[in-house]
């Protein structure tokens, strides 16, 4: 790259500070003891922020995004077997007021995961 290290350290500080970049560790949610993730698709009567809001402060949820099309919200969840995704959706998600209803996709395998956006 033609930068000296010091040059570099100071570049990545800068994309830091800026919140440009972030440095994370990925788990692997199996080897934790989190056999169950899917994906859980959320319709919402009101305001959908006010709902997100509530869903941040779930645990499980590990990824959640506001959408436009026939669902509102999408909510990865990884919890450790059906029981606990049951109990996820029956107790905490369904009980947000605002969800209309709710829809599951579960995960059979993971495939592909990267993070590797700004490398193209």
């Amino acid at each position: 790259m033609g930068l000296s290290e010091a040059a570099v350290r100071q570049r990545v500080q800068r994309m830091l500070d800026n919140e440009t970049m972030q440095i994370v560790a990925v788990t692997d949610p199996l080897q934790l003891g989190l056999n169950r993730q899917a994906m859980v698709l959320i319709r919402v009567n009101g305001d959908v922020r006010e709902v997100a809001d509530q869903l941040e402060q779930i645990e499980e949820v590990d990824y959640l995004v506001v959408t436009a099309g026939s669902v509102d919200l999408l909510a990865e969840v990884v919890v450790s077997d059906d029981d606990a995704l049951f109990s996820l959706l029956n107790d905490k998600i369904r009980q947000i007021p605002g969800v209309l209803s709710t829809e599951t996709i579960t995960y059979l395998g993971l495939r592909k995961q990267t993070y590797q956006w700004g490398t193209r």
